[in-house]
């Protein structure tokens, strides 16, 4: 499980980077202000996440168990539900898709609880 998560915080990482390039070269003329902070937040928050992961990466390598395996399905899932829904509000207007962000929100405090406890019962 260790190198699944941090192939995916890698890969995570990679894509906020690119992300933040998109939004602040092509976007930047194109989204209206509150709209470009609503993206960079998304980028912002899934870079967060990314090292997130590698952290899951690291404490399963040190520590296998399921809780620690837990923690990095929640930040991947935390990174899927609220940075995707706040590229979606930014991108295509539509506030609506912003009602799925707290469940991101929770994902991610989930997934850094898990991994504290991981780390202090392993």
């Amino acid at each position: 499980m260790d190198r699944l998560f941090l192939a995916l915080g890698a890969a995570s990482a990679f894509v906020s980077v690119a992300a933040g390039a998109f939004g602040a070269h092509a976007l930047k003329t194109k989204l209206a202000p509150d709209s470009l902070a609503v993206f960079e937040t998304g980028a912002r928050y899934q870079m967060y996440h990314a090292f997130g992961l590698i952290a899951a990466a690291w404490v399963a390598a040190r520590c296998p168990s399921a809780t620690s395996s837990a923690a990095g399905w929640f930040f991947a899932a935390g990174t899927l539900l609220f940075s995707g829904s706040l590229y979606a509000v930014a991108l295509s207007g539509v506030r609506a898709f912003g009602a799925v962000a707290p469940f991101g929100g929770g994902a991610f405090m989930v997934g850094w609880a898990l991994l504290a406890w991981s780390a202090l019962r392993g």
